[in-house]
């Protein structure tokens, strides 16, 4: 039996995370190929973990208050009906 396809309000919460995940890996990344090229190792890394953890959490944060407050409309409206 097949699956049904995901809604697109899930895939674009799927996305969403994704992009927070690229959003802690990239600063990482620039972090090392920065520090590989003016020889600061491990300093511009360091800086690039913090800023990838401190934008991807205020990313998910922000998502997670959206998904709630989508739930709680939702909610609102089925007790209405």
């Amino acid at each position: 039996m097949a699956e049904a396809p995901p809604s697109s309000r899930s895939m674009a919460y799927m996305i969403a995370l994704g992009q927070v995940g690229m959003e802690m890996v990239i600063p990482i990344a620039l972090g090392v190929i920065a520090d590989r090229w003016w020889g600061t190792t491990p300093w511009l890394m360091t800086v690039g973990v913090v800023a990838g953890l401190l934008g991807g959490l205020v990313h998910m944060v922000a998502l997670l208050r959206r998904l709630d407050r989508a739930e709680r409309t939702a909610k609102r409206g089925k007790k209405q009906s």
